[in-house]
């Protein structure tokens, strides 16, 4: 029984989170269901459970993970359930999450959206809002202009031009003629 309990209480505690030294140089992809602590360079993307972005640490590549802490440098983009940009992050990129929290003096350029599931498929979500904003776009942009100068030029227009409409008619009549 000493032995099942052990086995049956193995896979319960968390394994320790895989730590990339500062020294350590990554060109690639990560994937892992559990938690890692990057100090060093990775160009790539990475998903993981929790994923803590160290002072040393720079990132080029998009991040989805359920608790992001960035304490680094990340250029792309992140998303995740909740994600924490400390007094020391260097954000450029977009952040999709659930919810944010920035502390003061974290330098960040880009645009933050919430959303529900900020980890959904990125090809669905891309596919869905590219799908979404091209049907308002055309319906948005015709009115706008149309709607927005004609109203503004018509009231203006009969009333001065009904001062000099009659001038004007007879020379343009002439000048054309």
């Amino acid at each position: 029984m000493g032995g099942n309990v052990g086995a049956g209480s193995a896979p319960k505690p968390k394994p320790a989170a895989s730590v990339l030294s500062a020294d350590l140089q990554i060109s690639g992809n990560i994937r892992t269901s559990g938690d890692v602590v990057i100090e060093g360079v990775v160009d790539g993307d990475i998903r993981a459970h929790l994923l803590t972005v160290g002072e040393s640490a720079t990132i080029r590549g998009e991040i989805i993970a359920d608790d992001i802490v960035i304490n680094g440098r990340v250029i792309g983009r992140v998303r995740g359930l909740k994600v924490r940009l400390t007094s020391t992050a260097r954000v450029e990129g977009d952040i999709i999450h659930k919810t944010i929290a920035i502390e003061s003096g974290a330098h960040f350029e880009g645009s933050v959206q919430r959303q529900d599931d900020p980890l959904a498929s990125s090809s669905q979500s891309a596919a869905a809002s590219a799908s979404a904003s091209s049907a308002p776009r055309p319906a948005a942009a015709a009115p706008q202009p149309a709607a927005a100068p004609a109203p503004a030029a018509r009231p203006s227009m009969p009333a001065e031009a009904s001062r000099p409409a009659a001038p004007k008619a007879p020379m343009d009549s002439k000048a054309s003629q």
